[in-house]
């Protein structure tokens, strides 16, 4: 069975193939702002300006292997949550595929697609998954048919926060790289507003405490320090979930991901607690159409395909709102 996903959901338009086996091609074309964040109407356009090439890029890795468009079984796309423009914009060329190669459309979660790709890559069975993204900030757990929202940001994503930190001292987007870089070069740490509530975290007055920091110390302290508290709320609240849902696994899935320091500090976690820690490649950390695929071969296995008018995107679509119809 061979499935091809898109995935545009923000900043990064990306193609990919898989099949059940195997990660067939993939292709990319990331929007980068001029200055500022993520402008959806741009972002938007800079997908519609690129989708061919993409399309064409990833039909032609996937030739090498003997594979045709012809051999798709299904057309993925991601369906939300994301900004609306760019939801739009891959919809409607997924929408177009399906109709020429006559193959079922599929709508997939995009946060889901991070859990499911992260899953079958470091080959998990049933973890508690800490996302974290630009815009989602979740820990997250299956129950009774659905995966369970077991903590979420109250206001922005990590992602954000780290981005509107970079903003205000001038650094281009994206900021989380940059931040890193620079904590790296500190071990001086600054006292900031630690925010979790329950099982819930919030980062909006932790930011706005760092920017305000960021004017009377060094800006590598407080970047360290930025960095130290943040990740340690998200810790603290994903150990709590492992320990609610009794569970021996944790994957660390979404673009923050890919911080060596916060995967440090959960990986440190999980071996006190002896549970097996795992992070997936960083090519599918990030937003990209092999997530898209993969979970939408899950969902085609199990009969779960849209019509054309249902097809409508979600620009809030959250992950607990979905039919896990592929786990028994």
């Amino acid at each position: 069975m061979l499935v091809l996903g898109l995935e545009g959901t923000a900043w990064n338009l990306s193609a990919g193939i898989v099949s059940e086996s195997e990660i067939i091609a993939v292709s990319e074309s990331t929007y980068l702002p001029k200055e500022g964040g993520i402008h959806p109407r741009e972002a938007a356009q800079h997908h519609a300006a690129h989708m061919r090439d993409v399309i064409r890029r990833v039909f032609e890795e996937a030739s090498r292997k003997s594979i045709r468009p012809s051999d798709l079984d299904g057309i993925a796309f991601s369906q939300g949550p994301g900004m609306g423009p760019c939801l739009r914009t891959v919809a409607t060329a997924a929408r177009a595929l399906s109709l020429k190669l006559k193959a079922p459309l599929i709508g997939v979660n995009h946060c889901i697609a991070h859990i499911e790709v992260g899953k079958w890559l470091c080959e998990l069975e049933d973890p508690v998954t800490l996302y974290v993204s630009g815009a989602n900030s979740q820990v997250l757990a299956y129950r009774t048919g659905r995966y369970r929202i077991f903590g979420e940001t109250l206001d922005i994503g990590i992602g954000n926060a780290l981005d509107k930190f970079a903003r205000a001292l001038g650094l281009s987007h994206p900021g989380g790289p940059k931040i890193e870089e620079l904590a790296l070069k500190s071990e001086r740490y600054i006292p900031l507003p630690y925010v979790v509530k329950g099982m819930d975290f919030s980062f909006s007055g932790l930011t706005t405490a760092a920017i305000e920091a960021s004017r009377k110390n060094p800006v590598e302290d407080v970047c360290y320090s930025l960095q130290e508290t943040a990740f340690a709320m998200l810790t603290e609240v994903t150990e709590r979930a492992l320990a609610h849902c009794e569970k021996d696994e944790v994957l660390l899935v979404g673009g923050v991901g890919a911080n060596r320091r916060l995967a440090e500090m959960v990986k440190e976690m999980c071996e006190a607690r002896g549970a097996r820690f795992a992070v997936p490649p960083i090519k599918v950390l990030k937003d990209n159409g092999i997530m898209i695929a993969y979970t939408g071969l899950l969902l085609l296995k199990a009969g779960k395909t849209l019509s054309i008018k249902d097809s409508r995107v979600i620009p809030d679509y959250r992950p607990d709102e979905v039919e896990v119809v592929w786990i028994k």
